[in-house]
């Protein structure tokens, strides 16, 4: 009985947190470049009371063990990298990558760390200087920052990342936007503002830096930079409304084994009266 009561608490634990992550999820359906998680369960190592017996033919008979499960545990939150919907907005800042790199942004160019993140919704701000909304430096495949020239009279950015500037003496190719291409995403850490971090088990590269290269390199797999869209949130509110479901019924069910249990105990108390 005590053994159900705390494996009822493990699981009311389990499936809070899995509510966490899916209220995250909703939250965010309308974040631009954000990616959704989803959280993985697994069983807590089990109490044996007898261990199994190895069968001798015409003497013994194989026995299988007894084990008595003790809860369960979160295994992993994944974030899921799928690609989200493209969205138009005829915005010549906005970029959005058609593949499986990432933007490669900084908030003190030489000084701070590089972050990755797929909100492509930039400007140019009072210095010519290509930027995120929340003031971080967009990059270009050589890690420098974005700066266009004084006597700019428009810009446009190809799909190959290449900053055409348009000035009084025609048109050229300024630099070109950097990005970045991971081996595992799903490694990467959250840092809030749909940036992530560098970690040691989404690639092998020691940072960002070794990583930068230009959309359409198509040794690295990085994608093409579409602009005037941009990429929405990849989460999907029909399934997050359905595995709410499922978590909410979870949470019930452990509870009740709680208050079972409780009864139990209860009428074991009273059995001396």
């Amino acid at each position: 009985m005590i053994r159900s009561m705390y494996s009822g608490v493990s699981g009311m634990k389990g499936f809070q947190t899995k509510l966490d992550v899916i209220g995250n999820n909703i939250a965010n359906v309308n974040t631009i470049g954000f990616k959704s998680s989803r959280i993985l369960f697994s069983d807590i190592l089990s109490q044996t009371v007898n261990g199994a017996t190895t069968p001798a033919e015409g003497e013994q008979a194989g026995v299988n063990p007894k084990q008595v499960g003790l809860g369960v545990s979160v295994s992993a939150i994944q974030t899921i990298h799928t690609s989200g919907s493209a969205q138009t907005t005829n915005v010549g800042t906005d970029l959005r990558i058609d593949g499986d790199g990432f933007f490669v942004v900084q908030a003190t160019p030489g000084e701070s760390e590089m972050l990755l993140t797929r909100n492509g919704s930039f400007m140019v701000d009072a210095n010519n200087q290509l930027v995120t909304q929340d003031g971080y430096f967009v990059l270009d495949a050589g890690g420098d920052i974005i700066t266009l020239p004084e006597e700019t009279t428009s810009f446009s950015i190809s799909q190959d990342g290449s900053v055409m500037v348009t000035t009084a003496d025609g048109t050229e190719a300024l630099t070109q936007i950097g990005v970045a291409r991971v081996a595992n995403p799903s490694g990467l850490e959250k840092v809030g503002g749909s940036k992530y971090r560098l970690t040691g088990n989404a690639d092998i590269a020691e940072t960002i830096e070794d990583l930068l290269t230009f959309p359409g390199d198509e040794e690295a797999g990085t994608g093409v930079v579409i602009a005037g869209q941009l990429e929405m949130s990849n989460v999907e509110l029909t399934d997050e409304f359905t595995e709410m479901i499922v978590a909410q019924r979870g949470f019930q069910a452990n509870s009740r084994i709680i208050t079972t249990s409780d009864s139990i105990l209860e009428e074991v108390v009273n059995l001396k009266r």
